[in-house]
């Protein structure tokens, strides 16, 4: 079972990965495909073309670790027709992801959320 914490960010890439690919290759997406830096701790979220696969890339104390897993019936559904490459989900989705729901179907109620502090320099 993944383990994640509140200030982990979970980003998905929206572009079908290789499944081939392993800490290097998925490292080099992460900064190329979805502008992010894979050193920063937070979790990286790859799926194949038919959906059956995912893989989780993530940066912990001194090395990368990935998290693979592959379904033997049904698809992980990620949102399409985005004209973005990467996406940022929360640590609910991400469990429902991994639980075979898919987020497309979600309806969630409004919460308040602080409004985002603009960056001082």
């Amino acid at each position: 079972m993944l383990i994640t914490q509140n200030a982990v960010k979970v980003f998905l890439c929206v572009q079908p990965a290789d499944m081939r690919c392993s800490f290097s290759a998925l490292s080099g997406l992460v900064r190329s495909q979805m502008g992010e830096d894979p050193l920063s701790g937070h979790l990286f979220i790859f799926r194949n073309q038919r959906g059956d696969r995912l893989k989780i890339l993530y940066w912990e104390k001194d090395g990368y670790a990935i998290w693979y897993k592959q379904l033997q019936r049904g698809t992980f559904k990620f949102p399409e027709d985005l004209d973005v490459e990467s996406l940022e989900i929360d640590t609910a989705s991400l469990s429902m992801l991994l639980e075979g729901i898919d987020l497309r179907l979600v309806h969630r109620q409004k919460r308040f959320r602080l409004p985002k502090q603009p960056a001082l320099c």
